[in-house]
């Protein structure tokens, strides 16, 4: 799935890229959409860390030609293992090498593993490397890993396995104005994860076309419960000091640190000197940084 594409992700991918770039071809990567356990546990789908638009953003950076989306449909998940490669040199007649994880599985029910598809490559005139697990703090990187720590609102150890910070991208929307009344004017972001993060007040930089650089920030994600408990999180940016961004305009929010959690307030009051408090705790932050 490559969902997250963190640095066990990369592992595999940079050794894809550099070799194509040696060789004269092409790095692609190939990945799936739904997620498999929308059709193998379509009471409880695995919630993903990004969405395809985003996940094509980040393999363009690491030097990927192309993402190839493949539907997991019910006839996919039959393939045999011994089947998968003539499946994929039939779509791809000039593929010639594979690169994946040590630890990656396919075909139907999960039965192939890297020795053969070591064999069957060699069989059909194909080289395959697998990369070994990353680690950190001696635990593998993982998606589930990610998963776990984003939603605890550990962005900051979120951030390290990912090896870039997470971050999210959208439009400006028109909201309801009510930071602008209390002197901290917002850029609400026109922005639903399948995963959502903790709710909470989190250190942000904000970067788009009307600014030269990143500028430091504090946003809230949340269903805002001191002025209307709503039904879908929005995402809510303060930019600390003159902000050139407006609504229709295109934003990259990254999230660096977590300040604290969601909360409801007695009053506007108990939540404009929360507010106050939290711009004074990220400018503080970021001038030691």
């Amino acid at each position: 799935m490559f969902d997250g594409v963190h640095l066990g992700h990369q592992a595999v991918i940079e050794a894809a890229v550099q070799s194509a770039r040696r060789s004269g071809g092409v790095a692609a990567v190939l990945t799936f959409a739904p997620h498999p356990s929308a059709l193998f546990r379509p009471d409880q789908p695995t919630h993903l860390i990004m969405d395809a638009r985003t996940k094509a953003r980040v393999l363009g950076r690491l030097g990927v030609a192309a993402m190839i989306t493949q539907p997991f449909t019910p006839e996919f998940a039959r393939i045999a293992a011994e089947d998968f490669i003539p499946w994929l040199q039939q779509r791809a007649p000039r593929l010639a090498t594979i690169y994946v994880g040590e630890n990656w599985r396919f075909g139907r029910g999960r039965s192939g593993d890297i020795a053969l598809l070591v064999a069957e490559g060699k069989k059909h005139g194909l080289q395959v490397f697998s990369s070994p697990r990353v680690k950190l703090d001696g635990e593998p990187i993982s998606s589930t890993r990610l998963r776990t720590l984003l939603v605890a609102g550990e962005i900051e150890a979120v951030n390290g396995l990912l090896g870039y910070i997470y971050f999210s991208e959208g439009e400006v929307v028109t909201g309801q104005r009510l930071g602008r009344t209390m002197g901290f004017p917002t850029l609400n972001l026109s922005w639903q994860p399948d995963l959502r993060p903790r709710f909470g007040v989190y250190m942000v930089r904000v970067s788009g076309a009307k600014a030269a650089g990143p500028l430091p920030g504090v946003a809230n994600f949340g269903q805002r419960p001191t002025v209307e408990q709503a039904a879908e999180p929005r995402l809510e940016t303060h930019v600390l000091g003159d902000c050139p961004f407006g609504a229709g305009d295109e934003i990259s929010v990254e999230w660096l640190r977590f300040l604290r959690p969601e909360t409801k307030f007695a009053g506007i009051m108990e939540l404009r000197a929360q507010i106050e408090r939290d711009r004074a705790a990220a400018a503080e932050d970021f001038s030691l940084r």
